[in-house]
């Protein structure tokens, strides 16, 4: 029989980690995902900012990073992790991986959902002379605000995701919880518990994310 009132303190714990990580996560590859992004967008050939420079190096180094598995890529990167975290272990050390591949999807999202605005729409600001910036800032990304909601909410699922494997590395969290308490003892309702504590989380930002969407495309 599980004793709930030995393992509650540490569940909140681990709950709290993985908001912490999914948080910081979000915030930073939040930012940087959407530069990359609109880097990708205007950069191309016939694009704002056309430079094949920055584009290319920009579409390899997303190819490069997108298709490694995170519980890989973390351990791929422990070197420059140490050197900028001063620490390869711990919830705050994980978020760096974390934000490093989030950065990269979240630019290729980003990307995709700007090259689908019509391109009239651009053509038109730039006619009534409308600078690059300001096409991009007050036309680009308004047009796009809701597709860009959808995307964020399907990487917040991912950076969830991401938050369970880094349990492997120390990282602490939901998923370590569920491997340390749950596969690790064989206690199956302790894995079911986290499952469903994750399941809430994902659906709750999904409706959300739903519901911003709407308002924007609605707008």
């Amino acid at each position: 029989m599980n004793n709930w009132a030995q393992l509650y303190p540490q569940l909140v714990l681990s709950f709290q980690q993985t908001i912490y990580m999914v948080v910081w996560t979000l915030l930073i590859a939040g930012g940087l995902g959407l530069l990359i992004g609109v880097l990708l967008y205007a950069t191309r050939p016939g694009g704002l900012l056309r430079s094949p420079v920055v584009f290319h190096l920009l579409n390899v180094l997303v190819n490069i990073v997108r298709p490694i598995p995170f519980i890989i890529f973390i351990t791929a990167v422990g070197p420059l992790t140490l050197l900028v975290m001063g620490t390869t272990i711990g919830t705050q050390a994980v978020v760096f991986p974390m934000a490093t591949m989030a950065s990269f999807v979240i630019g290729r999202v980003v990307e995709q959902n700007l090259i689908a605005v019509d391109p009239g729409v651009i053509e038109a600001a730039r006619a009534m002379g409308a600078s690059k910036s300001r096409i991009i800032l007050t036309v680009l990304i308004p047009e796009a605000l809701g597709p860009l909601v959808l995307g964020y909410t399907f990487i917040f699922v991912a950076v969830v995701d991401m938050s369970a494997m880094a349990g492997y590395v120390g990282g602490g969290g939901l998923g370590n919880f569920a491997i340390a308490y749950g596969y690790q003892q064989f206690n199956w309702p302790v894995t079911l518990v986290t499952v469903v504590i994750i399941i809430v989380v994902v659906q709750a930002a999904q409706l959300l994310g739903n519901w911003l969407a709407r308002k924007a495309l609605h707008r």
